[in-house]
């Protein structure tokens, strides 16, 4: 599994030599989940019902926390995670997400921290 590591500021890196890819570690699917998490559903022009339903699932007034679950199998979906094995999820009223997630990959488990 290859990814293109990002910078501090979320940026793809480029001209890093093969500093410029994470591969086959806990931290390259960790950067998958969190690029998965950052697509909004309906924001991809070549397949607008891919993507988070932020807005159709997440933010705004729900009743219950199937959102968290929702979350949840999306992240499970992901290549490289084997299981989600603890979660902690927010929605704040400034209509924002926090996610925090340990993750069991192929490669040994890791941390994720996503805010939306």
């Amino acid at each position: 599994m290859k990814y293109r590591r990002e910078s501090s500021d979320g940026d793809y890196t480029f001209g890093q030599g093969e500093n410029t890819f994470l591969e086959n570690s806990p931290e390259c699917v960790a950067q998958a989940v969190s690029t998965r998490l950052k697509l909004w559903q309906g924001e991809w022009f070549l397949d607008n019902r891919t993507g988070t339903p932020y807005r159709q699932s997440v933010l705004g007034k729900q009743q219950d926390d199937s959102w968290v679950l929702m979350l949840i199998d999306r992240v499970s979906q992901t290549m490289g995670v084997k299981s989600v094995l603890d979660v902690t999820a927010a929605r704040t009223e400034a209509r924002t997400v926090t996610f925090h997630a340990t993750i069991d990959t192929v490669y040994g488990p890791t941390t994720l921290n996503s805010e939306a």
